[in-house]
């Protein structure tokens, strides 16, 4: 039997701008980027030289601090560029595709036929393991490590985020495979969380505990999903993994290949074509949208969790979601009184969208306000289903306590657990910042 989960806390946005469920063939991306800040806390040291020719899978740079994960090219062709900041920081590698892609050949392997370490040797000698995120602290797995589970969520409750069912209907296959050589990471169990009313070949994956999910935002959060079966303690590790992720792992344990087709969504009501396109990681933007208003603002993931990018710019590495907004930067006048009009989401009473509870809401950048010291007592746990209190760890991360910290749970939560935090705490700070700098604060005092 699935674990059933029902959460009540939270908050559901009904946003317009939603995409149709079809798939068209992107346009070809010239290029592709790697950005090692896609990969927190991950050093790069370059393995190859502009101008240097590679297939797609082979090694493109390395962390410093652990040359087992390693990160390969998603296409075959030239390296390009590599942009470097300030003291020389490798701020992106870019590679120039070929017409018709050639790919590194890893063999076939059987991973239920074959050992653990075999097949994580596989894993992270192929550049597999940069899909795999660890909790704590939302960083790139250690192969040294052995996760007490591991956790995948395909059930996005976010705003405007990608359909993973629709995503993975072609790709059932691989997607078990991916499972299979999951199941050999760890000693304990591969969780599957998916959403509880549908009717997905999802719930008829094998080698998995199920977790059946119900509820607002942010009920299918991995972070959600862990604290309602295996709680984090200090020293323990799970890992985490995107759901197309786990399909590409099994295609490449099934064929050799390493495919990082990506299927990305694009969404929100400033995109002019709102639908799934099939893609390749870190392709352009530009490859995927066309002809955007200059007055909206291009985000690669969702409106609360998100990174703004350019037009010219380059499609996260993880990301399944475009979404396209309208700028916030038009004045409302008297956009403060509350029966003005009705076409601002409020999760408190102060405009008249309570009376609307079915109403949808185009979005755009305001803040509608600026950061102020006005703290709403219980107002941030109306929103956290995590048995914390996320106030005072806050409060705990802006101080650097770490012993804090530690007491208030900071091992159980990573930045897009504070995101509807962010999203309705009246003061408007900026809480996941505030939780990655605490967590970063970690990562260096306690390891």
């Amino acid at each position: 039997m699935p674990i059933d989960i029902k959460i009540k806390k939270g908050l559901t946005l009904k946003l317009k701008g939603e995409a149709e469920n079809s798939i068209e063939q992107a346009q070809k991306s010239k290029t592709v980027a790697l950005r090692p800040s896609n990969f927190h806390s991950l050093v790069p040291k370059m393995v190859l030289k502009e101008g240097a020719k590679l297939k797609a899978g082979d090694e493109v740079f390395f962390s410093k601090y652990s040359d087992k994960t390693r990160v390969v090219s998603p296409v075959s062709g030239t390296l390009k560029e590599i942009k470097r900041g300030a003291k020389r920081k490798i701020l992106s590698v870019i590679i120039e595709a070929d017409d018709e892609l050639s790919y590194k050949d890893f063999g076939v392997m059987d991973p239920l036929k074959s050992n653990s370490s075999e097949v994580k040797d596989r894993i992270f000698s192929s550049g597999l393991g940069v899909f795999l995120n660890q909790r704590p602290y939302n960083i790139p797995a250690d192969a040294e490590d052995t996760p007490k589970a591991i956790y995948i969520s395909a059930y996005d409750t976010a705003p405007l985020s990608a359909d993973y069912e629709f995503i993975l209907k072609d790709k059932a296959e691989f997607f078990q495979n991916g499972i299979n050589a999951l199941t050999k990471l760890t000693g304990g169990k591969v969780y599957l969380g998916v959403d509880k009313q549908s009717a997905s070949f999802l719930k008829d994956i094998e080698n998995v505990e199920l977790i059946t999910v119900s509820g607002p935002h942010p009920a299918g959060n991995v972070g959600t999903l862990i604290h309602e079966t295996e709680p984090m303690n200090r020293g323990e590790r799970v890992w985490t993994i995107n759901p197309e992720d786990v399909a590409i792992i099994g295609e490449q344990f099934k064929t050799g290949k390493y495919n990082a087709e990506r299927t990305v969504v694009v969404t929100g009501t400033a995109a002019k074509h709102r639908k799934y396109f099939k893609t390749i990681i870190g392709a352009e933007v530009s490859s995927i949208l066309k002809d955007q208003e200059d007055n909206s603002r291009i985000i690669s993931g969702n409106v609360l969790t998100g990174e703004k990018i350019e037009e010219d710019g380059y499609i996260n590495f993880f990301s399944n979601t475009l979404t396209v907004i309208p700028e916030g930067n038009e004045y409302r006048m008297f956009g403060w009184l509350p029966f003005k009009d009705n076409d601002i989401h409020s999760a408190s009473k102060t405009s008249l969208s309570w009376l609307f509870p079915n109403k949808k809401y185009e979005v755009n950048t305001n803040l509608n306000g600026e950061e102020r010291a006005l703290v709403v007592t219980g107002e941030m746990e109306e929103v956290m289903p995590l048995d914390i209190l996320p106030m005072q760890l806050i409060k705990a991360c802006m101080a650097g306590d770490i012993e804090k910290m530690e007491n208030l749970g900071i091992y159980e939560v990573v930045p897009e657990d504070f995101a509807l935090v962010e999203y309705t705490n009246t003061s408007k700070i900026e809480a996941q910042a505030i939780i990655r700098n605490g967590l970063d604060i970690m990562i260096t005092e306690v390891g």
